[in-house]
């Protein structure tokens, strides 16, 4: 099994990477579709947050590079403004590391 790493990918609709117009209904309909999409490329979608009256998502998902979220993007059609690839940076991750 490949590594996993974790990957945030954005959408804003003045960028048109987020639909005019989306219902939370609407946006489950095209979420279990994006699911299926993730799941032909390896991609585990985790966590997705919806502005839906700004017109943004922020959708965190755990894949084994970047390529296979692009193409599970791309099989659904739906863009997006970036993909990152991202760790966590809470006390116990990051500064409780450090040396003394």
């Amino acid at each position: 099994m490949k590594a996993m790493r974790y990957f945030l990918d954005t959408h804003d609709r003045s960028r048109g990477t987020f639909p005019a117009q989306l219902s939370p209904e609407e946006f489950e309909v095209f979420f279990a579709q994006y699911e299926t999409a993730c799941q032909a490329e390896g991609v585990i979608p985790l966590r997705t947050h919806v502005g839906y009256a700004d017109g943004r998502a922020f959708c965190l998902n755990l894949a084994p590079d970047v390529e296979s979220v692009r193409r599970a993007h791309e099989r659904v059609g739906l863009p997006y403004d970036d993909i990152t690839e991202i760790t966590t940076a809470t006390p116990g991750d990051t500064f409780f590391r450090r040396q003394a």
